[in-house]
């Protein structure tokens, strides 16, 4: 099983479509809010993105919720 991060906003309506997507494919993933936590924020920051969803899956990076993009990492 992957090992799946989700950089998400409380406002962020693509962060919830990974979410949905991601539970429906049964995959247990670590959800960081950086509306709520500062400190994944700040992580996310550091990492030089200022937009969500950051998807990370095993390492591999991925800004915004692609599907397909996604699929191929899972």
């Amino acid at each position: 099983m992957a090992n799946v991060t989700v950089y998400t906003s409380s406002t962020c309506p693509h962060c919830t479509s990974a979410k949905e997507f991601l539970n429906e494919k049964g995959v247990d993933f670590i959800e960081k809010n950086v509306t709520t936590d500062p400190s994944a924020r700040k992580e996310l920051i550091q990492k030089g993105y200022m937009g969500v969803p950051v998807i990370i899956v095993d390492g591999e990076e991925m800004v915004g919720f692609d599907r397909n993009r996604l699929e191929e990492l899972l």
